[in-house]
């Protein structure tokens, strides 16, 4: 039987329940939309790993992770427990991720397994899609969605997984950069307050007042947002 998109109704109201190969441009449309809608990283994370689940032809459970060199993986978002657990330990094959997109780990209880799969047997799992968000020299950011069957991710899945996967790779870009500027608006107030602060307390002009901001934030080992951050407090103390 086909997998269908069975979705939770609080969680994701508008995602289409169409079997695979009908109206699956417009489930993943929904699936985009509902990933551009998160307002931070993590949420995009968080959203992420519950729409793999009734996106992926054959997911039980997902996760995303981070595998840096030589640390190995750091779970940072998941559907469940079963999740962490399946990641506690490598996947076998995990190295190939740095060179090719998609990873398919199938029947990890079958006698020839690698030792890696262990955590995927413990957990109950017998097959794996893993499939790459991020990557540079030192970092991949990878979703894994897991079954407890065997040779469940076959081609069409591996082809959803991956058309999936480039929407919530542009929506945690999106996510990210609009953080970033956020922070660096933040920042720019922080610092913009203590400069004026310090202008005033010293009688300096503004070039001034930044570069003892500076020279504070090298001296200390310190954010430059943390140096004027500590000015304004303690400018603000009673």
């Amino acid at each position: 039987m086909p997998k269908r998109f069975v979705v939770v109704s609080p969680e994701f109201p508008d995602l289409p329940r169409f079997p695979v190969g009908f109206e699956l441009a417009e489930a993943l449309t929904v699936a985009a939309r509902q990933l551009h809608e998160t307002a931070t990283p993590d949420s995009t994370l968080r959203t992420a790993v519950r729409l793999a689940v009734h996106i992926l032809p054959g997911a039980e459970h997902a996760g995303i992770s981070e595998i840096e060199r030589p640390h190995g993986r750091r779970t940072i978002a998941w559907t469940d427990e079963v999740v962490r657990s399946a990641e506690a330990k490598p996947m076998s094959g995990d190295h190939r991720l740095w060179t090719a997109p998609v990873l398919r780990v199938e029947d990890s209880e079958a006698e020839d397994a690698d030792d890696a799969d262990t955590a995927l047997a413990d957990a109950g799992l017998r097959s794996a899609l893993a499939l790459r968000l991020r990557a540079d020299r030192r970092r991949l950011t990878v979703l894994t969605a897991y079954a407890r069957k065997p040779n469940v991710f076959d081609d069409a899945a591996t082809r959803i997984g991956r058309l999936f996967t480039a929407h919530v790779s542009l929506a945690l870009e999106s996510a990210t950069t609009r953080e970033q500027l956020t922070e660096a608006m933040r920042t720019r107030d922080l610092i913009g307050q203590a400069t004026g602060m310090l202008m005033e307390r010293l009688d300096i002009d503004a070039a001034e007042a930044f570069d003892s901001l500076v020279r504070a934030s090298q001296r200390e080992n310190v954010k430059l947002r943390d140096i004027a951050r500590r000015i304004i407090d303690t400018n603000n103390a009673p």
